[in-house]
């Protein structure tokens, strides 16, 4: 796919009648923040940026120091198929510069590019990442009524989440991202709709605009789509699988046809690193209250820090080597959730496993046991941790941990960590239907 230069972007508004591009960034969360500029404000845009205020941005500046600006990335622009064909709409993605023109760097985006920069100081091109994004349809946004009861990989009637799927897709790679496949996932109205490997700040830009035209699409059908990660009790949750591997050139540095499992020094020291950070990575891979209801045994959900094989129930998977697919060699982390902000996700990871190969971090051996299988005795006897068990104790280990300080920078953690503590502060003090339905009548 052919990246787009400024010229490109003025030459496609004036030809396809675009009459309004919108101007994508994230806030600290993930969330999308976004403002319309019109036609004749383009070139200005493109060429100076634009300004906004960024005192009201989550995790941004304080009213002191409120001047930003967004200044568009060209190669992602696209025009949005789910607005009018008519005067259309499209939209570009933005780094966020301060008034002086330097990289902000409370900007998630830019979080992520120090990562990539970082990798390409230690010789390597390339971050890929395939990230599998689980989601559920309900009938509104105030009700967890579900519009199927399939289960995996089950071919439904022709209900209305089989045409939803559909338009989906099209609209996915309208807006340029390619597409491997889709299915039934393993909970009742729960979905997944796979995108081509790609590099990493291509993939996090992918993943923001994924959320986007899911909601959408589903809008359009009048039902409501969620990327929660636990919407129903006693259901499997939405996780988001993210496959990842290091290049130089076009040669995957992860395989070694001599190495144990087909796997290089390089992918194991990298794979160590992810392993000996998972704990203090988890607030941000997971950074909901919702997002540790997900994370407990039994569900499909990882909690167990180790690395297997075949084991789903490890926390990272190496997918089997196949001859001929040397390419293919990949780790997959299989914690993260569709709700994280995937430009600070995909930049602990990477920074995590840069970290392992640098300091030479020894792998364990992989297990193949199923974990869920294990008492606790037995868990403690092969010295395999759990992740956090919530928000709560995932932001204090977050708060001590050097690498995700080095990871998001001084003033993206700071803040991070003050938004953490005050939504499990605020869920915490919280009475619950399980307290007063168990207790009053007992107490």
């Amino acid at each position: 796919m052919s990246k787009k230069s400024k010229e490109d972007v003025v030459k496609i508004v004036k030809e396809q009648d675009v009459k309004f591009i919108r101007l994508w960034f994230t806030d600290i969360l993930g969330q999308v923040k976004s403002f319309a500029i019109t036609d004749r404000e383009l070139e200005g845009a493109l060429e100076n940026g634009m300004g906004f205020d960024g005192s009201s941005i989550t995790g941004y500046q304080s009213i002191e120091e409120s001047d930003m600006i967004a200044l568009p990335d060209p190669s992602t622009f696209q025009i949005l198929p789910w607005r009018p064909q008519e005067k259309k709409v499209a939209r570009m993605i933005c780094d966020i510069l301060t008034p002086d023109r330097k990289p902000y760097e409370g900007d998630p985006r830019y979080v992520l590019k120090r990562a990539l920069k970082r990798m390409k100081d230690m010789g390597f091109d390339h971050y890929y990442l395939g990230p599998e994004l689980e989601y559920f349809y309900f009938k509104s946004d105030q009700v967890t009524e579900i519009l199927d009861r399939g289960g995996y990989f089950d071919l439904t009637t022709l209900d209305v989440a089989s045409d939803l799927r559909r338009d989906t897709i099209l609209a996915l790679e309208d807006m340029g991202i390619p597409i491997e496949y889709s299915h039934h996932e393993v909970g009742p109205s729960q979905h997944e709709i796979d995108m081509k490997y790609g590099d990493a700040l291509e993939m996090a830009d992918h993943v923001i605009t994924y959320r986007i035209v899911v909601k959408e699409i589903a809008q359009k059908f009048g039902v409501y789509a969620t990327f929660m990660p636990k919407p129903l009790f006693g259901e499997n949750g939405s996780g988001m699988h993210t496959h990842q591997s290091l290049f130089k050139g076009d040669n995957n540095v992860f395989f070694s046809a001599e190495g144990k499992y087909n796997l290089s020094d390089i992918a194991k020291k990298f794979i160590a690193g992810q392993l000996a950070h998972a704990r203090e990575m988890s607030a941000i891979f997971a950074q909901w209250v919702n997002s540790y209801k997900r994370l407990v045994p039994g569900y499909e959900a990882p909690v167990y820090i180790a690395w297997s094989n075949r084991n789903r129930s490890a926390l990272i998977r190496v997918p089997m080597y196949h001859p001929g697919k040397e390419n293919a060699t990949r780790a997959e982390l299989r914690c993260p959730d569709p709700a994280c902000n995937p430009y600070l996700t995909f930049a602990v990871m990477l920074q995590a496993g840069l970290e392992g190969i640098e300091k030479n971090y020894p792998l364990s051996e992989p297990m193949e046991k199923n974990l869920y299988h294990l008492s606790s005795e037995e868990r403690k006897e092969l010295g395999i941790e759990s992740l956090p068990d919530s928000l709560g104790e995932a932001v204090l280990v977050a708060e001590q941990s050097e690498l995700v300080r080095k990871a998001l920078g001084e003033h993206v953690f700071n803040r991070f960590i003050e938004l953490k503590k005050n939504e499990w502060e605020d869920y915490r003090i919280q009475l619950t239907k399980y307290e007063l339905d168990k207790l009053l009548p007992i107490l």
